[in-house]
């Protein structure tokens, strides 16, 4: 069984592929994933939200599943290259029997291949909490082509996520090549609070 580090490596082949989903229950820029997705409601919810006026959420539609979702977005690494990024949101779960988590990974312009990854597993939102602050801080190697990042559940139950932002830590300034990435995705995050 493929893990879901391994989907979401597929994530951006199928987004050069199929493009962006498009549909009403999905915000502005963001996509979703996993090897399940069908198992799974996607949307924007207008009373449950950590800030603004809306967050996005990701509920299973059967009770015994062998997998995971994630609604998740794919930015160039054009302006974070050579640096340190932070990426932090909020997740709120209800009844996650499995686990759920933020997740961020960072893949090499020359071979497509996986150069940074985190997705919270051994640090996972479980069960039903409140809202939960999430940080990943990954490396953005020059090599870096593209960022891809949301959040995921895995089995049943309903997560909420919302207030994603990126930070360059350390004050380092990104180098900037002439050979960075030219595939047809956004050139950096869009709509990080659901609010569009």
């Amino acid at each position: 069984m493929r893990t879901p580090k391994a989907y979401l490596a597929l994530s951006l082949i199928s987004l050069l592929f199929f493009g962006f989903t498009a549909s009403g229950t999905i915000p502005k820029g963001w996509f979703k994933s996993g090897n399940v997705p069908d198992s799974y409601k996607f949307g924007v919810d207008n009373t449950i939200f950590k800030g603004g006026a809306r967050s996005v959420f990701i509920e299973s539609t059967e009770k015994n599943i062998d997998g995971f979702a994630t609604l998740m977005q794919v930015c160039n690494a054009k302006k974070y290259l050579g640096t340190r990024v932070k990426m932090t949101g909020y997740i709120k779960s209800e009844n996650v029997n499995d686990w759920a988590g933020m997740w961020f990974r960072v893949d090499s312009r020359v071979t497509m291949q996986s150069v940074s990854f985190d997705n919270m597993q051994e640090r996972p939102i479980t069960g039903t909490s409140d809202w939960t602050k999430c940080e990943i801080t990954l490396e953005v190697p020059e090599e870096s082509g593209t960022m891809n990042y949301g959040a995921l559940i895995t089995g049943s139950g309903k997560i909420w996520f919302d207030k994603i932002s990126f930070e360059i830590l350390d004050n380092k300034i990104p180098v900037i090549t002439k050979d960075s990435i030219t595939v047809p995705v956004p050139q950096q995050p869009v709509n990080l609070d659901f609010e569009e």
